[in-house]
């Protein structure tokens, strides 16, 4: 696979020369320089003293900059390769507040099968401010091509795309993008920065739910952005200081506590995922798998070469809405629930919990059927992921 995903080949000097393993420990705000202490202090702060009015200090507003949330907005732009990031109090957030570059009149390319929220933020919100989005099946650079207009701004992408797991070529987009003077956006939530730094190919602003991987515990919701130019990072920083969708310094303090172990638990679930892709591929009363570790997954080649790892999602169609029903009434590990990147297996629903704001029309037009099952590998032993799967797979 492509060297500029492996977390054991980054580049540069002094720190840089570190492994992203270790940077996920030692990335430099991990020890209190006042004190010593060795996580960052929460300063439940909402304003700061002027010790001298005619210099003002660092911090002034909580919601303009705090030093706990500061530490993190640093700590996901060391891991992402990026010049600034950004903390949100949610994926959305974060994905709303980027599009808030964007004015009335201004056009966007987006991946068809986006996820739900960024669809119906897209389709149900933006578009009565005049902002406009064309989707297309970005594996198909063609299409993309086709869909530029005048007033096209940007593309938006992600890929993995969520749920059916297509991947569209990073690279070939953003060079693409470029050409044309248009910023290029991505949603990185399921690969994280351990498997995948699309900055590294190009991309303007990466976004995340860091309410999934990076968090990992199923206890924090937030979002983070990383722009790749210094310019892009003040325009991102204004928007979110003018929207006021911080993240809040307690879930900051806890989002940096579940990065920390962000290596161990992507490794851990990588494997059992591509074990647990490789038994519903084998069964025969599974219609579909969609796992780019697969070979027969058709974007398998293009995964390889911009991202080191396979990720920790596998979403597959049972046949049918009814089936896909029982099996999620009969699991018994697994929670069935909206969200995923947890410690704990998530079992979720596309139809009725991720992607239910899109029309069913719609869905099917992409893939997302009503038997789509969609499977977020936590740390449980597989074997018995694997043996609760198969019982609740032989309901009838």
């Amino acid at each position: 696979m492509s060297d500029q995903g492996n977390p054991n080949e980054l580049s540069g000097a002094g720190k840089e020369d570190r492994k992203f393993d270790t940077k996920l420990i030692h990335f430099g705000g991990e020890v209190d320089a006042a004190t010593g202490a060795s996580s960052v202090p929460i300063y439940q702060a909402s304003t700061f003293h002027h010790h001298d009015i005619y210099n003002p200090p660092s911090y002034d507003y909580s919601r303009s900059g705090n030093p706990t949330r500061q530490a993190l907005e640093d700590y996901i732009a060391v891991l992402e390769g990026g010049h600034r990031g950004l903390a949100f109090s949610s994926g959305m957030a974060a994905i709303s507040t980027a599009f808030m570059l964007f004015s009335a009149g201004d056009h966007i390319i987006v991946t068809e099968d986006v996820y739900g929220g960024t669809y119906r933020l897209l389709t149900g919100i933006l578009n009565r401010f005049g902002i406009e989005a064309t989707f297309v099946d970005m594996t198909k650079i063609d299409e993309v091509k086709a869909a530029l207009k005048p007033n096209t701004k940007a593309v938006y992408l992600e890929t993995p795309s969520n749920p059916t797991l297509k991947i569209t070529d990073i690279a070939q987009v953003t060079e693409w993008a470029h050409a044309h003077d248009l910023l290029s956006i991505l949603d990185n939530t399921f690969m994280t920065p351990y498997y995948q730094r699309p900055i590294e190919q190009g991309v303007d602003i990466v976004l995340h739910s860091a309410t999934k991987f990076l968090g990992g515990h199923s206890d924090v919701l937030a979002g983070l952005a990383v722009t790749r130019t210094e310019t892009l990072g003040r325009k991102l920083k204004y928007m979110q200081n003018g929207l006021g969708t911080v993240l809040g310094v307690q879930d900051s303090w806890l989002l940096m506590r579940g990065m920390k172990t962000l290596g161990a638990r992507m490794a851990h679930s990588e494997k059992s995922a591509a074990k647990l892709a490789k038994w519903l591929s084998e069964r025969s009363d599974i219609k579909a798998v969609f796992y780019p570790g697969l070979d027969s997954h058709p974007g398998r080649e293009i995964h390889e070469k911009q991202s080191s790892g396979y990720g920790a999602v596998v979403s597959f169609d049972v046949g049918s809405g009814e089936r896909a029903k029982r099996v999620l009434s009969s699991v018994k590990l697994p929670l069935v629930a909206v969200s995923l990147g947890a410690v704990e297996s998530i079992l979720s629903y596309p139809a009725m919990m991720s992607h239910a704001s899109m029309p069913k029309e719609v869905r099917h037009e992409r893939g997302i059927t009503d038997g789509l099952l969609r499977f977020s590998v936590g740390l449980e032993d597989i074997g018995d992921l694997l043996a609760d799967l198969e019982q609740a797979l032989e309901r009838q």
